[in-house]
């Protein structure tokens, strides 16, 4: 049974890709998908319960893939062009298909262990991206072959850990950096009490209030960040600083974070 908070992020998606028919109909067959949903819960299982991490799951996947599809859309609106369509090799919808394949399984692999779950995503993800993709393009291998590859280099590359070179992966890599709101810090803190190492990552997501994705002043995407807690600081040094530089997407990134009532820090 999915929960109402998955169910209202899903919701959002679907309004986002209403004009997007072969996307929609990506989303709504990987929302359906029984194994991937498994899977899911399982990695947020041993995220949360058996490893003391935020939240990894189906929430966080699910809103990882609305905030690139969000970023993706304004690049578009900007008349930006994804790596697939400036090298002329697929489409604008195919670029968002990737990102909404990866972002719905780039963390699958935390359901085997925090180290280099990145590469277990990518070798857990090819099955189900493989019938997803059947599913939609049964007669066109083309489509299926790049927008297999892309969705895996935006698998592997959302810790930054591993160098990407393409738009996509690099929308994929900030949308990921992106959610860290107090939501994804709530159950962790609640279940785990005795102090370790790493607790830093919980405290400071629960200083995030929100973050909003837009259409920038001086760049086309604006990312603005509010606090209730200077400690937020530390996630958006440490985390998504560290995400945004990493991306072949930073040119097109501005950042502002700043605790509420007070003036807004301008890191790009």
């Amino acid at each position: 049974m999915k929960s109402i908070k998955e169910q209202a992020t899903e919701t959002k998606i679907l309004n986002r890709l209403k004009d997007r028919p072969i996307c929609l109909e990506l989303v709504n067959y990987l929302f359906s998908d029984e194994e991937l949903q498994e899977i899911q819960e399982y990695a947020n299982n041993v995220s949360i319960k058996r490893l003391g991490y935020n939240d990894h799951g189906p929430v966080h996947m699910r809103q990882v893939v609305y905030n690139a599809i969000k970023m993706l859309n304004i690049l578009h609106d900007f008349g930006i062009k994804t790596s697939l369509e400036e090298e002329e090799i697929g489409t604008f919808e195919d670029s968002m298909c990737a990102i909404i394949l990866a972002g719905l399984m780039h963390d699958m692999g935390m359901a085997i262990g925090r180290q280099s779950h990145e590469e277990m995503s990518a070798l857990l993800s090819q099955p189900i991206i493989d019938r997803a993709l059947m599913h939609l393009f049964p007669d066109n291998l083309h489509k299926r072959v790049v927008i297999k590859a892309m969705a895996t280099e935006a698998i592997i590359g959302h810790m930054s850990s591993h160098k990407i070179h393409s738009t996509e992966a690099g929308i994929l890599l900030i949308a990921d950096g992106c959610d860290m709101t107090k939501g994804r810090a709530r159950i962790p803190l609640a279940i785990n009490t005795m102090p370790k190492v790493g607790d830093i990552h919980k405290y400071s997501a629960n200083a995030i209030k929100w973050i909003g994705i837009h259409h920038g002043e001086r760049l086309p995407i604006k990312i603005d960040i509010e606090m209730t807690a200077d400690v937020g600081f530390f996630q958006i040094e440490e985390v998504l600083l560290e995400k945004i530089n990493a991306s072949p997407a930073k040119k097109y990134v501005e950042l502002y974070a700043g605790v509420e009532g007070q003036e807004r820090k301008c890191y790009l």
